[in-house]
């Protein structure tokens, strides 16, 4: 249970976000569509009390428009509590997928790990940009509840955006979560605008250039009065220029910077780690697994450690090695430990196996022993005690 609650916070954050914002969006609307209400009502009062007798027509115009109102209201009020109700089942489908680590069987258990590893496997995925892959495999695997795959795929829109030169959608992003970034210090959003300011001039639309810099570079803080004095310099260089920090300015590479801020501003937004949980779990698997052995010469490597494999070697070669208070030998042919009652044998070959695999190999070989790593065959009286000091 401990791994679950170290490893499973982004699939109880992300929903309960959601949840938040729409809670808090649906709240601002209906306030909103309330103060409409109580001003139509105000208008109605006001007729009534301005004229002593109001026409039939005035008094209907006016209780029309209330009535408007109201279904506008109650419309909203619906809208925003059916998008509330549904990521609230959505946090509580995971939350009870959760529980069920706490009361799992022998064997409901693999198939309880098998389903979290396809999420782990999804998220990767949608991080990796493998959106269409990361689809088929919650659908495969019926847990498009329990993934984050909405969230990604906005996302990828806003990025998409981004490389076709587009602000548009990531402004408007800026603008849903205004409140959040605000806190989170982002500068995103004047990123943006800088960047909208660099293609005018880029485009040659300088007069417009300047017009966007006084409607949008206001209230700046040091940093950005820097970034803002850099850049009001490109008024005077084409788009062309060699000179070093203008060009840099007009560099292409700029947006891919953008897109890159926008996928770390995201994850924070949402408490999201930089790694996938897929990424994290493997490095520490990797490291508890890994020690010397596993890089010396291709001959003396071991066959059952994932470690030693070609592609996890390469992958855990900058992981630190595993830390090992007390060692535990285990016979590779039984999977049993060496201790007094299963001593440790050395073949001449120098492979050790547990006495009784090798008694049992020798039982049904006329007292012979196939060493399972070489193959070489040798009698069971040749292997000799082996002393672990």
């Amino acid at each position: 249970m401990a791994d679950v609650k170290s490893l499973e916070h982004p699939t109880l954050k992300v929903p309960y976000e959601i949840l938040n914002k729409k809670f808090r969006s649906g709240q601002k609307n209906i306030d909103r569509e309330v103060s409409h209400v109580q001003q139509a009502s105000s208008e109605v009062e006001q007729c009534l009390q301005d004229q002593k007798s109001p026409s039939v027509q005035q008094v209907s115009l006016v209780l029309d428009n209330m009535v408007e109102k109201l279904c506008f209201l109650k419309r909203k009020a619906e809208e925003s509590i059916n998008e509330e109700l549904d990521a609230a089942k959505v946090l509580k489908r995971r939350v009870e997928h959760l529980k069920e680590a706490e009361c799992l069987q022998p064997h409901t258990r693999p198939l309880w790990q098998k389903k979290r590893l396809d999420r782990m496997l999804v998220d990767y995925f949608l991080r990796s940009g493998y959106y269409n892959t990361a689809i088929k495999l919650a659908q495969h695997s019926d847990i498009q509840d329990l993934t984050n795959i909405d969230l990604f795929l906005t996302s990828r829109e806003v990025e998409e955006s981004l490389l076709r030169h587009e602000t548009g959608p990531c402004l408007a992003w800026c603008y849903d979560n205004k409140s959040k970034l605000r806190k989170n210090k982002s500068s995103l959003e004047f990123k943006l605008r800088q960047q909208e300011f660099i293609e005018l001039v880029r485009q040659d639309r300088r007069l417009e250039a300047v017009r966007h810099a006084r409607r949008y570079f206001i209230n700046l803080v040091d940093d950005q009065l820097y970034e803002v004095q850099r850049v009001m310099g490109l008024l005077a260089y084409p788009a062309n220029t060699t000179l070093a920090p203008y060009r840099d300015l007009y560099d292409d590479s700029r947006w891919h910077e953008m897109v890159e801020q926008f996928r770390q501003e995201n994850f924070k937004l949402h408490q999201l780690n930089h790694s996938s949980v897929f990424t994290i779990t493997l490095q520490a698997g990797l490291s508890a697994l890994k020690t010397p052995h596993c890089y010396r010469e291709e001959g003396h490597k071991n066959a059952d450690c994932p470690v030693c494999t070609a592609n996890l070697n390469r992958l855990g070669q900058r992981l630190p090695y595993a830390h090992c208070a007390n060692s535990k030998l285990i016979c590779s042919i039984s999977g049993l430990p060496l201790n007094e009652n299963n001593p440790p044998m050395a073949l001449p070959n120098g492979h050790v196996y547990g006495y009784n695999s090798l008694s049992d190999l020798a039982r049904l070989n006329d007292g012979r022993v196939v060493c399972p790593r070489t193959k070489e065959i040798f009698h069971l009286d040749e292997a000799e005690k082996v002393f672990v000091m």
